[in-house]
């Protein structure tokens, strides 16, 4: 697993081993990423289920301006502190351990760019964009990765579908808020 580009490029980075570890395929990852190229410099961007922290990581490296990294395992975010830090990006991130759909209750609104992974076949996904809205800046992109036997309706609270991708079992769906739209 490595950074894909930007000031931290082909840096490698450490997972977790195990049968609960599912990390983001560099496809998949580069995937994501040329989707919302555009919008990553200066944003402030929110790892969900951040596991080794590669996706926040690599947005980090693409110039986003921050990043917070939640994940409820201790050890999965000592893995995403050793990373932050080796890739020079500890002082633009800040890491939670905390479950995350705890974080997307209490936590403040500043957010631009949400990168949601969860582990899949549990709800988790619909669970977070039923809370998300909340935290996010007016214009935000929620990235979901997710099973692609999982279909995700259209629109969730402030949230609308702009596209869906497949990549065999994987899928991403990209939602944009709408919170403008509600004043």
């Amino acid at each position: 697993m490595r950074v894909i580009t930007g000031s931290a490029r082909g840096k490698r980075l450490k997972t977790l081993d195990g049968l609960d570890v599912r990390p983001t395929s560099d496809k998949v990852k580069e995937a994501i990423f040329s989707i919302i190229q555009f919008d990553v410099p200066y944003s402030s961007v929110l790892d969900l289920f951040s596991g080794s922290g590669q996706l926040g990581i690599e947005a980090l490296s693409r110039g986003a301006s921050h990043c917070v990294f939640v994940d409820k395992s201790k050890s999965s975010l000592a893995v995403t502190k050793e990373n932050v830090t080796s890739c020079g990006f500890l002082q633009k991130s800040r890491l939670l351990n905390m479950d995350s759909i705890e974080y997307l209750k209490v936590g403040k609104k500043g957010i631009d760019i949400a990168l949601i992974d969860p582990p899949y076949n549990n709800g988790l996904v619909l669970d977070c964009l039923n809370e998300i809205g909340r935290i996010l800046n007016d214009g935000a992109i929620v990235v979901c990765e997710h099973e692609a036997s999982l279909t995700l309706e259209e629109n969730i609270g402030s949230l609308y579908l702009s596209k869906r991708y497949n990549y065999g079992k994987t899928s991403v769906s990209v939602y944009r808020s709408n919170n403008d739209s509600e004043e």
